[in-house]
């Protein structure tokens, strides 16, 4: 089992949620972050008054899959998520060694 991480823009979202679900994924957990990569530090104009951005608004996705459908997924999310401009997002996957639901006790993949 591996966890999936993914930074995106937020106004993307639903794209990818959409995607995911065509490959298979039924759950998934969405939490709204703020951070910088590469374009940290750049200037916007807002209301006519110019500002440094230091935090951007970004969402970011955490879904825990079966190896076998890691690979779906990173397509899937890419996908959706690009734009081609720089602040498209980053994908983490990391392993992961249990799992439990807890209302049935369940483990591993069956409580995916």
């Amino acid at each position: 089992m591996k966890k999936i991480e993914a930074i995106i823009k937020p106004f993307k979202l639903e794209d990818v949620r959409e995607a995911l679900s065509e490959v298979g994924i039924t759950g998934m957990t969405a939490t709204e972050v703020k951070g910088f990569g590469r374009q940290k530090g750049h200037t916007e104009l807002y209301r006519g008054a110019e500002y440094v951005v230091d935090f951007l608004p970004k969402v970011k996705l955490e879904l825990v899959v079966a190896s076998d459908q890691v690979q779906a997924c990173i397509e899937a999310i890419t996908n959706a998520a690009r734009t081609g401009k720089i602040g498209d997002g980053k994908i983490f996957v990391t392993p992961v060694e249990q799992v439990i639901r807890i209302r049935t006790g369940e483990e591993d993949e069956a409580a995916i």
